[in-house]
């Protein structure tokens, strides 16, 4: 295959939107999957989608940011990152408005998605502060990168702690949606299929990934748009599509929790794509080879999961077109965030 700094736009095209789809086909199947094994495990569906789901479905994105930053496109390998933990977050209403009852982030509560949440935006404060800070490199890596892989960990433990023994729970009210277990399965050829169905997913949804990648440079080579608006606009929403179809698919299918928290725990994981990009990008400090408006959407997704927070909170029963106040305010704030990052 030519390499993508020679693929005409035809094929780039071709490759861009028949990757997408697969991903959104394998992300489907994920979702499905995922809630049975959230049962079989034990995990529960908040800790189970904030990990094992949440890393998967952000498999395409990871192998995005890793392959551009390795080719030297910081930027693109930034605004790939950052600009899928927005743009998830919007989906998280879209969730919303497929269900009926009442809204999400008052059906969903739970206290690991709150720690989450909490954690995504402390995670997202870093590499804010490691492009304002003295460029420092250890083999070629900034020390922000490997704190993160440590608040990232310890973030887990956090939320896994608080699912085992909280301290406080949410009111119960007729609208709220209990993680309570299904009936596990118990054969053990059955639950091998579920773990290799899944896998074949994270392969399929992987590998796509890795020819959004390619694809995104071509496109910077041949639109002349800058590699922030391609991987803010173009492929984070890509690779974001196993989000949408995974959150969709569990709302429609009465997994609430693990809707929210397979978004909120997926989002809190992809910042870990800044430290791989980091560690890609051999000239030097990821975080100081980017221009301002990567900055600028670190600090919009910090705005976006912060309202998110506030929703959950406050869990508003109902609203303006069945979403919550919140739900609207992530909308507007995504919106006019993008309207800025194409006007500059």
């Amino acid at each position: 295959m030519l390499s993508p700094e020679h693929w005409p736009l035809g094929l780039t095209l071709i490759v861009f939107i028949a990757s997408g789809a697969v991903i959104a086909v394998a992300g489907t199947r994920m979702a499905r999957l995922a809630d049975r094994l959230a049962d079989l495990t034990g995990l529960g569906e908040a800790v189970f989608g904030a990990v094992l789901l949440g890393a998967s479905t952000s498999l395409p994105g990871i192998i995005v940011s890793i392959t551009v930053a390795s080719a030297g496109k910081a930027e693109l390998a930034v605004s790939n990152a950052v600009g899928g933990i927005a743009v998830q977050t919007a989906f998280l209403v879209v969730a919303d408005i497929f269900y009926q009852r009442a809204n999400l982030e008052h059906a969903a509560a739970s206290v690991p998605n709150l720690i989450n949440g909490a954690m995504l935006c402390a995670l997202l404060a870093v590499p804010l502060m490691a492009a304002t800070a003295p460029p420092i490199t250890l083999f070629g890596v900034h020390p922000a990168s490997l704190f993160l892989l440590v608040l990232y960990g310890f973030g887990l433990r956090l939320a896994s702690l608080a699912r085992d023994h909280p301290a406080w729970h949410p009111v119960r009210t007729a609208e709220t949606f209990e993680d309570v277990p299904e009936e596990a399965i118990t054969d053990g050829a059955g639950q091998g299929r579920l773990w290799m169905g899944f896998a074949a997913a994270v392969i399929l949804v992987g590998a796509a990934g890795y020819l959004v990648g390619l694809s995104g440079m071509a496109l910077v080579r041949v639109t002349g748009l800058s590699e922030t608006l391609v991987g803010a606009l173009l492929t984070s929403v890509v690779t974001s599509l196993p989000e949408l179809v995974t959150a969709v698919a569990a709302v429609r299918h009465g997994a609430l929790t693990l809707a929210v928290g397979g978004i909120i725990g997926g989002n809190t994981f992809d910042v870990l794509f800044l430290s791989l990009s980091d560690i890609a990008y051999r000239p030097g400090s990821i975080y100081h080879a980017v221009g301002e408006q990567p900055l600028f959407i670190i600090s919009l997704t910090i705005l976006l999961t912060a309202t998110l927070l506030l929703g959950l909170i406050r869990r508003e029963r109902s609203g303006i077109g069945n979403i919550g106040f919140e739900s609207w305010l992530v909308l507007i704030f995504y919106a006019v965030g993008l309207a800025v990052i194409v006007l500059g």
